[in-house]
C-alpha cells in the first residue's frame, strides 16, 4: 500500500470520486432547490467535494516533485486521502440531514460530527505544512519554473490553512459563548481568502507544466511562471484586504 505508484493511483481515484460527489450534489441542488448560501445548503457538499477532490489530486501530483522519501510521501498521501474523505463525508452527511456541518453543537451527534471535522482540519494543516516545509528544505525537481511554482503554491496554501483555522477558531469561540447563529455567519469575511489561496498549489504548477510543453526557452518560461506567481499573490492580497475590511 505504501508503494508510490499505488498511493498515487489511490489518491487520483479518490480525488475523482470526491469531484464526482460534488457534481452529483450540484444536480441534487438543481432538482431540490433551496438556498445556495447559509449554513444549511447543498453548496457545501458541492464546493467541498470539488475542492477536496481537486486538492487531493493536485497534492498527489505536486509532491512527486518534492525531494522526500518515497515511503514517507506515500504514507502522508494515504493519510491525507483518508482525511479528505472523512471531511467530505461529514459535510455531505449533515447536508442530507438538513443541519449545519461546522460549528454545530446542537445535539451530541452534531457535536461529534463538528468536532470530527475540526480534528480532520487539524490533520490537514499538519500534513500540508510538512509538504510545504519539505518544498523549501530541498529544491523541488521538474522543468524550468516548476520549483518556483511548487514552493509558491505551498506557501500560498499555508495562507489558506491559516485562514481556515482562523474561521474555525472564531466560530468555536462564538459557539461556546452562546452565539450560535453568529458563529455560522462569522466565516464569511475569510471565505474568499481561503478559497483563492487554496488552489495555488494546483494552478501554479499546472502553469509551469504547460509551459514546459511550449517552444519557449527556459528563461522565458521562468519569467512567465514568476509573473503568474505575482498575479496570484496579488489576488490573495486583494482577498486578504477584503477580509480585513469586512471583518466584524
Amino acid at each position: 500500500m505504501t508503494d508510490p505508484r499505488t498511493a498515487d493511483r489511490l489518491c487520483r481515484v479518490t480525488g475523482l470520486l470526491l469531484v464526482l460527489s460534488g457534481l452529483v450534489h450540484l444536480v441534487v441542488f438543481a432538482v431540490d432547490g433551496g438556498p445556495w448560501v447559509g449554513p444549511v445548503s447543498w453548496r457545501k457538499p458541492v464546493t467541498f467535494g470539488l475542492s477536496f477532490g481537486l486538492t487531493l489530486i493536485a497534492v498527489a501530483w505536486v509532491t512527486s516533485y518534492l525531494r522526500v522519501g518515497a515511503r514517507l510521501r506515500s504514507v502522508l498521501l494515504l493519510v491525507f486521502a483518508a482525511d479528505c474523505v472523512v471531511e467530505v463525508a461529514g459535510i455531505t452527511l449533515q447536508a442530507w440531514r438538513r443541519v449545519p456541518s461546522h460549528l454545530n453543537m446542537e445535539t451530541p451527534f452534531d457535536t461529534t460530527v463538528s468536532m470530527a471535522l475540526a480534528v480532520g482540519g487539524g490533520v490537514l494543516v499538519v500534513l500540508l505544512t510538512v509538504f510545504a516545509v519539505a518544498s523549501f528544505r530541498r529544491r523541488p525537481t521538474g522543468p524550468a519554473g516548476m520549483p518556483l511554482a511548487v514552493r509558491s503554491g505551498f506557501a500560498i496554501l499555508l495562507v489558506a490553512l491559516a485562514s481556515g483555522a482562523a474561521m474555525i477558531a472564531r466560530g468555536v469561540v462564538l459557539t461556546r459563548t452562546g452565539h450560535q447563529e453568529a458563529a455560522y455567519h462569522s466565516t464569511a469575511p475569510l471565505k474568499p481568502l481561503h478559497g483563492v489561496s487554496l488552489h495555488a498549489v494546483l494552478v501554479l504548477p499546472a502553469l509551469a507544466w504547460l509551459l514546459s510543453r511550449s517552444p519557449w526557452n527556459e528563461r522565458t518560461r521562468l519569467r512567465i511562471v514568476a509573473a503568474g506567481v505575482g498575479c496570484y499573490a496579488a489576488a490573495v492580497a486583494v482577498a486578504g484586504l477584503w477580509a480585513v475590511l469586512t471583518y466584524r
